[in-house]
């Protein structure tokens, strides 16, 4: 191939669909992903109606992906459960099936798609640096390495952003009655210092996924013994992980800058997904922001090239700045059972406050 007019590092939901735009389009595209086949990292699993319906527009079945439908939230505050309808319909949706379909669809519209290699840094904003000792130059790069930095163009200032939370992930096989409590239902469950979520996936595995300070993980030693001292705060949740029996082990990312944004960047290097914007992941938008900025990344480079990046940036922080500072409001609430508790008594007057919030913190909205 020669040398690409689009560079995209990363072959996750962003960098899948801004290459797939890119190269239905007529750009030399170029997808380089560091794993070696697609996966199931710590953040996903559920995918929102702005989502799907972001993937419908770029040409994707979303029928076709066989996802779990989910139409009830339910939020667990120690013994105290608040149920009500999501405003929106979704679907659970294992990362591994969701990218072997968009990166698929990469690769049939033009797209050349290369696994299993690493980018280390970027020299100046046009030429990637490779583990394999390769360098590639690019009129453009899509930055969508995720929550992932890459060495020159790592995100500034994100000691100020919740870097001291750590995400864990972890499938599980459930037992029968445990998925029948489960069918439609995203579950959320709120203990000090963090969170945990439920959803069952297209395949039938139950999705938990924990947000937790760093202190706390450090101080139980291991996920497996955090969930132990989580019996009396989150009873349930370790309730539904001891009915069903994992897959696997934990998989784990820290430093996560909840609530950041790129408000800037060079011409030349449009930021995608966790790089553009980073959603707290009781939210549920992540997918949601990874699509809605690959769409609006690629349409800028498309109609004005490379040096419309800036304007590009600093456009999609604008549209996140309201779902992210809604979504961070939650998670303050959500992490200290002080506040928790007492907006928990509101609730069980009012459910339907919970499709509200859920709704302010859609990127599309």
């Amino acid at each position: 191939m020669k040398q690409p007019e689009a560079l995209v590092i990363g072959g996750g939901p962003a960098g899948s669909v801004a290459a797939m735009r890119l190269a239905r389009a007529g750009m030399r595209t170029l997808l380089v992903e560091r794993c070696r086949e697609s996966h199931d990292p710590v953040c996903g699993g559920f995918v929102s109606a702005d989502a799907l319906g972001l993937l419908r527009q770029a040409g994707i079945a979303t029928d076709a992906l066989g996802g779990h439908p989910v139409h009830k939230m339910r939020f667990q505050v120690g013994p105290r459960a608040l149920e009500a309808a999501l405003p929106f319909p979704a679907v659970g949706l294992s990362r591994r099936r969701l990218d072997t379909v968009l990166i698929d669809a990469a690769r049939e519209a033009g797209a050349a798609v290369e696994f299993g290699r690493s980018a280390r840094s970027l020299t100046g904003t046009r030429t990637a640096s490779f583990a394999d000792g390769a360098n590639i130059a690019a009129d453009a790069i899509i930055l969508a390495t995720g929550k992932l930095n890459l060495r020159g163009v790592e995100r500034p200032g994100e000691s100020a952003h919740g870097c001291a939370k750590v995400g864990l992930r972890l499938a599980l096989r459930p037992s029968a009655a445990c998925a029948a409590e489960l069918a439609g239902t995203i579950e959320l469950h709120l203990f000090s210092g963090g969170y945990g979520g439920l959803v069952l996936q297209e395949d039938g595995t139950l999705n938990l996924c924990l947000s937790v300070a760093a202190k706390r993980l450090r101080d139980a030693g291991s996920p497996d013994h955090l969930l132990a001292t989580l019996a009396v705060e989150a009873p349930l949740l370790v309730q539904r992980i001891a009915e069903s029996s994992p897959i696997g082990g934990w998989a784990s990312i820290a430093r996560i800058p909840y609530g950041w944004r790129a408000r800037e960047t060079a011409p030349g290097l449009f930021r995608v997904g966790d790089q553009a914007a980073v959603i707290a992941s009781l939210a549920g938008d992540g997918i949601g922001i990874a699509i809605a900025s690959a769409t609006a990344a690629s349409d800028a480079l498309l109609s004005g090239g490379p040096a419309a990046a800036p304007v590009y940036q600093r456009d999609f922080a604008r549209r996140a700045r309201r779902p992210l500072a809604v979504a961070e409001l939650l998670r303050a609430v959500a992490e200290r059972p002080a506040w928790a508790r007492p907006i928990a008594h509101m609730l069980a007057v009012r459910p339907s406050i919970l499709g509200l919030g859920a709704t302010a913190t859609r990127i599309a909205a």
